[in-house]
């Protein structure tokens, strides 16, 4: 962890509490903090199961939600930071999106498309390439999603 800054801490620690959030409202414990200049303009958490939306993931919201508020369907310039590596439909948001930076707690082994599975985010066929780092609170992130799926289970 010590390529991270202290900013990339305080931005990471936000998305932890937001995941909990998520798993106080019965969601996926996952969130998404995007910030710009050292200040964020947008966050969220998963919420397909409370919109009845397949599409509410926690980087979809985040992404929608940063474009606003820079009245612009790209956000060059931003830094993304995610509990839970992205799936093939939130890591091509973030590629047409112009995110430039992915700070990522954990992998996801199954569906993961910033490496795991296949990796939109450093695809050089895409006219867009973000810079990827893993492993930012990963294992605080990893237990929060295994003990949030074992209780599932129960």
């Amino acid at each position: 962890m010590s390529g991270f800054s202290e900013q990339d801490h305080t931005y990471m620690v936000r998305a932890l509490e937001l995941a909990k959030k998520a798993e106080r409202q019965s969601e996926v414990p996952v969130a998404a903090v995007i910030v710009q200049d050292n200040k964020i303009i947008s966050e969220a958490f998963n919420a397909p199961i409370s919109r009845h939306d397949a599409t509410a993931h926690a980087e979809i919201l985040a992404i929608r939600k940063a474009c606003k508020e820079l009245s612009n369907y790209r956000i060059p310039n931003t830094t993304a930071y995610l509990t839970l590596e992205p799936c093939a439909m939130c890591a091509g948001a973030l590629v047409h999106a112009r995110v430039k930076r992915v700070i990522i707690a954990t992998k996801e082994p199954r569906a993961g498309a910033a490496g795991s599975t296949l990796n939109i985010l450093q695809n050089d066929n895409l006219n867009h390439s973000c810079e990827v780092e893993y492993g930012l609170f990963e294992k605080e992130s990893a237990e929060m999603l295994r003990l949030f799926f074992k209780s599932r289970r129960k």
